[in-house]
């Protein structure tokens, strides 16, 4: 039996369309930049891409800003919007987000999760003008904000918003516009796309100045030859988006909840539909890991983005969960999974938890 996939939140397996649009623009040898007929061509098919997630996200197309991924498009918001502001930034955000946020102060979490909003609102009348990083939903657990109670007061103190919303974009519906963000991170790979090919969305009127300044493209905000494959891909995989994979994924992740037995870390917050998080204590989140993977289940703990290592998860020592926070691991379920995922998956967990006699 093939491996049973669940890791969707680290990357998702690759859909059809984006496979085919990627190899269609693999033929393609023009650079976009380039005014002859072939660069034209591909000129095209970049504009157009632009197009689809100005449509799809709530953007101008002029105001969509192609990068290699989430981690490049947070840091330009950062780089170009972070300058004279003080950075308030939540303490369960991505490293992408933390690491490259110049001394941020970190907002606490909820035990459930979500922001403390009096804890966000003391911040901004202590810091009016700041730029405040929240995610839509986090990669560990799910979890998503309060983002029109965080808009709200982030208008009141005159304050900047960028959300990175990796997790969501192509799971809830999203659009920058109507949210009132300033600014949105989004990365191809994880919505069925091919890795190497970001976004960054920008309100209407607002400017960055480039991280990587190179030769001018990208309206002079993103230095580079643009990676036409990937982002033709990227455009195809959010064109294949189907609304009804989230109420389908969502059955499935309750079907695990419901037959883990275990705790649910954020289960009283809202979520994303394919994310839950098995709390199991007394048992590494480490060893939880190998022994699915050798059971032919691939699930992981924590973010995806530290090389290969498994360790205590800052988002869940956040949450409060003490030594809980080295035994939880993450099921996020793909698009494409199977209507038998959930079954396979508690057959190896409930194996797993008798041989650790936990």
């Amino acid at each position: 039996m093939t491996a049973l996939y669940l890791d969707a939140n680290a990357t998702e397996p690759l859909r059809p369309a984006a496979r085919q649009a990627l190899l269609a623009a693999l033929d393609l040898a023009g650079n976009p930049s380039s005014v002859h007929a072939a660069g034209r061509a591909a000129r095209q098919v970049l504009e157009q891409a632009r197009t689809r997630l100005a449509e799809r996200f709530g953007a101008r197309p002029r105001d969509v800003v192609f990068t290699s991924g989430a981690t490049e498009a947070n840091a330009l918001a950062l780089h170009a919007l972070g300058r004279g502001r003080r950075v308030l930034a939540g303490a369960t955000e991505h490293p992408a987000v933390l690491r490259a946020a110049p001394d941020p102060i970190l907002l606490p979490v909820r035990r459930d999760g979500p922001v403390d909003l009096e804890a966000l609102a003391a911040a901004l009348a202590e810091a009016p003008g700041a730029l405040v990083c929240l995610m839509t939903a986090n990669n560990e657990t799910g979890v998503l904000h309060p983002l029109p109670e965080i808009v709200a007061l982030c208008r009141r103190h005159a304050a900047l918003l960028h959300v990175d919303a990796v997790q969501s974009a192509g799971r809830l519906p999203l659009d920058l516009s109507a949210l009132g963000a300033d600014s949105m991170a989004i990365s191809a790979h994880k919505l069925g796309g091919p890795k190497g090919a970001g976004a960054l969305l920008l309100r209407a009127g607002l400017e960055v100045a480039a991280l990587l300044p190179g030769g001018g493209q990208e309206r002079g905000r993103r230095g580079g030859t643009e990676a036409l494959p990937a982002i033709a891909g990227f455009a195809a995989a959010v064109a294949a988006l189907d609304a009804a994979e989230g109420p389908r994924l969502a059955a499935l992740r309750d079907a695990i909840e419901a037959g883990a037995g275990v705790q649910v870390v954020g289960a009283e917050a809202p979520r994303l539909p394919n994310t839950t998080c098995l709390l199991l204590p007394g048992a590494p989140a480490e060893t939880q890991v190998i022994a699915l993977d050798l059971a032919g289940v691939q699930v992981s703990a924590g973010a995806a983005c530290s090389s290969g290592k498994v360790s205590v998860s800052p988002v869940l020592q956040a949450m409060g969960l003490g030594a809980g926070a080295g035994c939880a691991i993450r099921v996020s379920l793909p698009w494409n999974a199977a209507e038998d995922a959930a079954e396979r998956f508690l057959a190896a967990y409930g194996a797993m938890r008798q041989r650790l006699g936990r």
